[in-house]
């Protein structure tokens, strides 16, 4: 797998934790520096984090699966890309009541935004990617300025370039 892929991958992971800390950034009375900086923190290490993890279950995984290891990847990719898609359209900005910088708070949604990249880490290992370079492109691949402006639109392309990723994957293999 390329760098290229690498970085669409990460730019499809991103989508539900942008959207959620753009949300956060739209209804937060107390937006400081302080405050961004530990969003930042919280949703950046946990989608670097993730990756990891997924990756070492997929290596433990690996010898029972080999035989559909595509199969698997195009099935999570496809998975992940759907719900970037469904949640684009889950809830307005301005619904959120919660204090979205308590640490509590952030840890849930973290954990929540991050649950994909659990699953990407795994088909990385099937795929005998590089875990290193892969997971800290993918932490730093939750930005902010193109959310804001495209909104909904940015999170159904990174639904859709996940689904086209895990479809190129199967291809690949169906067709070697």
């Amino acid at each position: 797998m390329g760098i290229v892929t690498v970085f669409l991958i990460a730019f499809g992971l991103s989508m539900d934790a942008l959207a959620v800390s753009v949300s956060a950034g739209m209804t937060s009375r107390d937006l400081s520096l302080r405050n961004a900086l530990k969003m930042a923190g919280f949703f950046g290490g946990f989608q670097a984090g993730m990756p990891f993890v997924g990756w070492g279950a997929g290596l433990l995984l690996q010898s029972f699966i080999a035989g559909i290891d595509h199969w698997v990847a195009y099935g999570l990719l496809s998975f992940v890309g759907c719900k970037v898609i469904v949640g684009s359209y889950a809830s307005a900005p301005g619904e959120r009541r919660t204090n979205m910088h308590e640490t509590p708070v952030l840890l849930a949604l973290s954990l929540a935004t991050s649950i994909d990249a659990l699953a990407v880490g795994i088909t990385f290992a099937f795929l005998k990617v590089s875990i290193l370079v892969s997971a800290l492109i993918i932490g730093a691949g939750a930005g902010n300025k193109i959310g804001q402006r495209f909104g909904k639109k940015i999170e159904v392309l990174g639904g859709l370039v996940l689904i086209a990723i895990g479809v190129k994957i199967l291809v690949e293999h169906l067709t070697q």
